[in-house]
């Protein structure tokens, strides 16, 4: 049986890489991770989906958080009984202790996930306007004191994503490994799915 999953466009890739990887039958359907930018505009949107894809699948299941919705996603969500990913935001997905942990010993800080280094200048500096005017910057994160990057897969490539990220913000860069182990289990939950691995397929008899 196929589920569908309607995922926010920052978690849609590793949602992808952890059905392959645990073999779950899973059709993903990414909405674009600029709504963030408007998140008045998420659950109006998550409506439309739900509408054209829960007569579709057996299962549909939701990879948002409430992602400044302020409970709008999920009164959506009660309407056509479904879940979505537990947690305020994406970082709460991941690594939702060490993001509290890391608030309580700095509330000014700054997280990143793989999706936001790998693409801060557009979903950050082009959509903010630093490119533009760049004294913004100022204004917009003048309460920050630190980058903390929540790694899930990390890359040098995604590594250096960060670095650069945070010489923007000329803020500290700190790196936290938090791999994707809760978000594994609460698409398991979500998707009725086995926590277990996948069985190793042998390569020859």
């Amino acid at each position: 049986m196929t589920a569908g999953v309607i995922a926010c466009g920052a978690l849609a890739a590793e949602v992808g890489a952890v059905a392959r990887r645990r073999q779950w039958p899973v059709a993903i359907h990414p909405l674009p991770a600029l709504l963030h930018n408007q998140p008045e505009r998420i659950a109006p949107e998550l409506e439309r989906q739900l509408r054209r894809l829960c007569d579709r699948y057996e299962r549909v299941a939701v990879a948002y958080g409430d992602c400044g919705s302020y409970g709008a996603i999920d009164e959506v969500l009660r309407r056509f009984g479904v879940a979505r990913l537990r947690g305020d935001h994406c970082y709460d997905v991941f690594a939702r202790e060490e993001v509290s942990a890391a608030l309580e010993q700095e509330p000014g800080t700054y997280f990143l996930t793989d999706f936001l280094a790998r693409t801060f200048r557009y979903t950050v500096v082009r959509e903010l306007g630093l490119d533009r005017y760049p004294e913004l910057r100022d204004e917009y994160f003048r309460h920050y004191r630190r980058v903390l990057w929540l790694a899930g897969r990390p890359t040098p490539a995604t590594r250096a994503a960060a670095e650069r990220a945070a010489d923007i913000l000329q803020l500290p860069l700190f790196v936290r490994r938090v791999g994707t182990t809760g978000l594994e289990r609460q698409l398991a939950e979500l998707l009725g799915q086995d926590t277990e691995e996948p069985a190793l397929t042998p390569l020859s008899g």
